[in-house]
């Protein structure tokens, strides 16, 4: 084998590879041989098919995999003799092959940077604390009263804000039924936000027995794109019109949650924000170090990798965009705008694998599972299917295994950082880091 670099440009290299026609000629042979003492012809006994036979029916076939053997073999041999770790899948452009001829071709990769990280002890880190306020409890203790709210029926009662209507509709668009806008016996409380915006105002006031007829518009992001922003009427029947009984939050009510008594439903509840509050505490000074990190590196990264990272944001973000292919200018308008978002990603994806990598930090097999588990959860009656996926698909199973990866590396780094507390008000903490970086330079 024969290799050859003939451009370096960056991360970028290319290299002209060659292996003699008689090496590929003897392993072609000794496919063949193999082959022959294998196959079964009419006329023939086994293991005695003809060579000349055989190189015929299969000598094709067996050109074709030793080249792309070759090919593999090569590749990973030069990569390994040069050093090189590539950054994504290696080109090739195969410029001679066949009978006979040497195997020739051009093998385009672009590799990894080599870089230094910076010293995650000299970062030093405020780590924002908000403790959980009794107002706080309050809200969430009146959230569950609230679902576990009961609705009595009241004679003669005009609809106001917070009552519950039976009520049949039928809809329509440009004087036509259409599907899905007509329904008999649903129950809506007025002000929970479950129609079309102005649906529910327009119930304000009636009684059972009125008909009312609801002018409404379809929003223009609506999921049936066939109504999005038509206007509609609805023809509306209040069957019922329900109060909402008080409920009284006392031992009783927390007994239905199976605690003992409202102390301990209080306890948990205050347990549950307590764990919000660390996530949300946790989850902002991953950002400050992320942003610390960036501060801090500014090596080069392969324009393969940025590239993939743009398509996922252009389609994740699109500005807006509704058009399934938007045409060539917005989409390179898309791709200048992200592009500074996709380095940042991309340069500190490579250096907490770096770091990672350096430190032998790795996804145990027990954690995959517990995210696969955690997934399946998410489908009930279809786990499964989900887990059957999952176990089957290994490019499934690493999108679960990036985030777990990512988290472990990024908590041993705040382990190493220097790190104060510091106690804010639950708004603080749930500011944006940019726009508390705004306020504090006003």
């Amino acid at each position: 084998m024969n290799v050859t670099e003939t451009a370096a440009d960056g991360l970028k290299r290319e290299f002209l590879i060659s292996i003699g026609a008689a090496a590929i000629d003897a392993e072609v042979q000794a496919k063949l041989q193999d082959l022959a003492t294998k196959i079964r012809m009419p006329g023939f006994r086994p293991g005695k098919v003809p060579m000349s036979l055989v190189a015929k029916t299969h000598g094709e076939a067996a050109l074709g995999e030793v080249l792309q053997q070759k090919v593999n073999e090569s590749i990973q041999s030069t990569l390994a003799e040069k050093n090189l770790r590539p950054a994504t899948e290696p080109k090739v452009e195969v410029t001679k092959a066949g009978k006979g001829e040497d195997l020739e071709f051009k093998l385009a990769i672009e590799v990894l940077p080599d870089f230094e990280p910076a010293d995650v002890k000299e970062i030093s880190l405020e780590k924002l604390v908000a403790p959980v306020a009794d107002e706080e409890v309050e809200t969430m203790l009146k959230g569950f009263a609230d679902q576990r709210k009961n609705y009595v029926l009241e004679e003669g009662r005009t609809a106001k804000e917070g009552d519950s209507l039976t009520i049949d509709f039928v809809g329509r668009v440009d004087g036509e039924v259409f599907e899905g806008g007509s329904a008999d016996g649903v129950d809506l409380v007025i002000g929970s936000g479950r129609f079309i915006p102005g649906f529910e105002e327009q119930l304000m006031g009636s009684k059972a027995g009125d008909i009312v007829k609801v002018n409404v518009t379809f929003p223009a992001d609506y999921g049936a794109k066939e109504l999005a922003g038509k206007d509609a009427v609805f023809d509306v029947e209040v069957k019922e019109v329900k109060i909402a009984a008080e409920v009284v939050i006392d031992d009783e009510f927390a007994k239905g949650f199976g605690l003992d008594d409202l102390e301990a439903l209080k306890k948990a509840m205050r347990e549950q924000i307590e764990r919000q509050h660390a996530q949300m505490t946790r989850q902002r000074l991953k950002r400050d170090l992320l942003d610390a990190l960036a501060d801090r590196h500014d090596f080069p990264v392969p324009e393969g990798l940025v590239e993939i990272e743009v398509a996922q944001i252009t389609r994740q973000m699109g500005d807006g965009e509704t058009e399934e292919t938007p045409d060539e200018a917005k989409k390179a308008e898309l791709a200048a705008e992200f592009r500074p978002i996709a380095e940042r990603r991309v340069r500190l994806g490579l250096l907490l694998a770096e770091v990672g990598r350096r430190n032998n930090i790795q996804v145990k097999a027990e954690e995959v599972n517990r995210a696969i588990m955690d997934e399946a959860r998410r489908w009930p009656g279809q786990e499964r299917e989900v887990i059957e996926f999952f176990r089957k698909n290994e490019q499934a199973q690493a999108q679960l295994r990036a985030p777990i990866y990512e988290d472990k590396v990024v908590d041993f780094m705040l382990e190493l950082a220097q790190t104060t507390e510091k106690e804010v008000s639950l708004d603080e903490l749930r500011k944006d880091p940019d726009e508390a970086a705004e306020s504090a330079a006003a």
